[in-house]
Formats: structure tokens, sequence, C-alpha cells
């Protein structure tokens, strides 16, 4: 891959920029190996620390990794950090609790629907692993709000749907302080929420579609009821739940 002299400044953001859009546009792709700094420096006609801030905002973004000592590779994006990313910018825009609720009562039930239909062995296993460790732990309200977290991810990637999948990560981790608000709060939420998730996973199961979406529907609903019981204001602005910090 040879790249074109830079032009105009500042040229570390711009080889950034020039490298990224080879990515994204399919000429340079996930595995293959990168010039080094010092073929980057003579092929963009730029100093070598001009390189080195160019590959830390590639290396920010996923985009690229060191392997084999010090060696640049294209890297395809860690959903953990791209959804870390999305939680970030909805913190810093004040998304609002309402705001979140309304757009996991939209994707949730359609990642059950999907997750009826396109289910693997392997992915009812890890459900049904899910569902009886929450059975031995549902008197541990941190636990069950850990696998409630668990639980609804484990449906996403049974979707086989990755834009959803990826969608509604950075979701899901907001919503832990709101969860374990509530499984905290109402004695009757862990008996409640293992009920839901029964019928969820016997419904994907069975691939029963419709009875998936429609036992998802009344999960995600009945959790903006315990929240409004627990007189949490749904209006409210978002937080990182605590141990998570903002990062770039």
């Amino acid at each position: 891959m040879s790249f074109a002299r830079l032009d105009r400044a500042p040229g570390y953001r711009l080889l950034a920029e020039a490298v990224e859009r080879e990515i994204l546009e399919g000429r340079l792709k996930p595995g293959d190996k990168l010039p080094t700094e010092t073929e980057f420096a003579t092929q963009f006609a730029v100093n070598r620390s001009t390189v080195r801030e160019g590959i830390r905002l590639l290396e920010e973004s996923g985009l690229v990794r060191r392997e084999e000592g010090r060696r640049l590779f294209v890297a395809r994006p860690e959903t953990s950090a791209l959804a870390q990313r999305m939680s970030n910018a909805m913190v810093m825009h004040e998304v609002t609790f309402r705001e979140l609720w309304e757009t996991m009562m939209a994707l949730e039930p359609m990642a059950a629907e999907l997750a009826a239909i396109n289910k693997t062995p392997a992915q009812i296993a890890a459900l049904a692993a899910n569902l009886n460790e929450t059975r031995a732990v549902l008197a541990d309200r941190q636990n069950v709000t850990r696998l409630d977290i668990d639980f609804h991810a484990l449906v996403a990637d049974a979707s086989g749907n990755r834009a959803l999948l990826l969608s509604r990560d950075a979701l899901g981790r907001l919503f832990y302080p709101a969860f374990e608000a509530v499984i905290s709060g109402l004695p009757a939420a862990p008996e409640r929420l293992l009920t839901a998730h029964t019928a969820i996973f016997e419904a994907i199961r069975a691939g029963d579609a419709a009875e998936a979406r429609r036992w998802m529907e009344r999960h995600i609903m009945d959790f903006k009821r315990g929240f409004e019981r627990m007189g949490l204001d749904l209006a409210a602005p978002i937080s990182l739940p605590t141990g998570q910090e903002k990062t770039k």
C-alpha cells in the first residue's frame, strides 16, 4: 500500500485520516500488516513524531493494533470499546432514562424475536446457564443485576444481528444503575425478573418468535413500572455505572 505526500497541517491527523480511509473503503483489511513508522514517514514525507501521533489516534479508535513486538496491523474495533465510547457520548449529551428506556423498548423485543429464529445450540446453552445461576443467587441482588445485564446481552447475541448487538451494548451498561436500584429496592423484583427471563428463554428455545417478543415487551414494561414505584425520575440524565471512567 502506497500513500501520497501530505500537503497540509496537522500532518498527524491527516495521516490518521488517510489510513482510516483505506481501511473503511476496504483496501486495507483486518489482519493486514501496515508499514513501519519509518516507512510511513517516508511515504507521507513527515517526521516520525508526526507518524507516532497519527498512529496513536488510530490505536485509540481501535483500527490498528501492535503485534509481534512493535509491528502494526489493521484491527477490527472491539465491541466493548465501541460501546464504552457510545456510553460516554450519551452521558455527555445528558440522555435521560426515559430516552434510554424508549430505545430499549424498541431493541429488546426485536432481539428476542430474532433470537427465537436464529439461535444456536451453544447460545441456548449459555442462556440456560444464566438462568440456572440466577435461580441460585436470587437473594443476592447485586449478582442478580449482573446476570440480568448478561441475559439481555446473550439474547442480543443470539439474534444474529450485528447492528442490533452493537447498538444495544452501550445502552445495556447504562441501564445497570437503574436495574440495581429496582432489584435492590423492590422485594418482588428478582422473582418477577426470573419469571420473565424463564418465559423469554422457553420461547426462544421453542422458536416461538411472537411469544419471545411478547414476553420481552412485558419485561421491559415491568422494569419501567418498577422504576416509577421506586420514585426514580425518568427525566433525569443517565450516568456511568460506578467504576467506569469516561475515556476518549
